[in-house]
């Protein structure tokens, strides 16, 4: 894949039922400390560094911010450093919330 794929509340939860997946959350730190999905990573310029530089390239990515807009750049940016497989969660977190789906990404964080 060297695009992202916007991918649906269901399909995500799907995907990390299924696989080990690196969910990304784009929000502001006050916002994820409020809520997010289970473990989600807060992204920052260190940590999105940190990633780029140590983590699988075939490893699965879901970007996610507040209504999924903004997640598609850091989406966007993610497959142009050669990750295989990123998403861009269709309505963010805020529809994730509101589906009140209980999945959660599996996928640590590369050391």
């Amino acid at each position: 894949m060297t695009e992202f794929v916007r991918l649906s509340v269901a399909d995500a939860a799907t995907l990390m039922q299924e696989r080990e997946v690196l969910v990304l959350d784009i929000r502001d730190p006050d916002s994820f400390a409020a809520g997010h999905i289970t473990g989600a990573h807060l992204l920052n310029q260190e940590l999105a560094a940190h990633i780029s530089n140590h983590a699988d390239l075939e490893a699965p990515i879901i970007v996610c911010c507040y209504h999924g807009n903004s997640s598609q750049q850091a989406a966007a940016w993610f497959a142009q450093e050669g990750f295989e497989e990123v998403y861009s969660l269709d309505g963010g977190y805020q529809e994730w919330a509101a589906s009140g789906s209980d999945a959660a990404g599996r996928l640590a964080l590369p050391e």
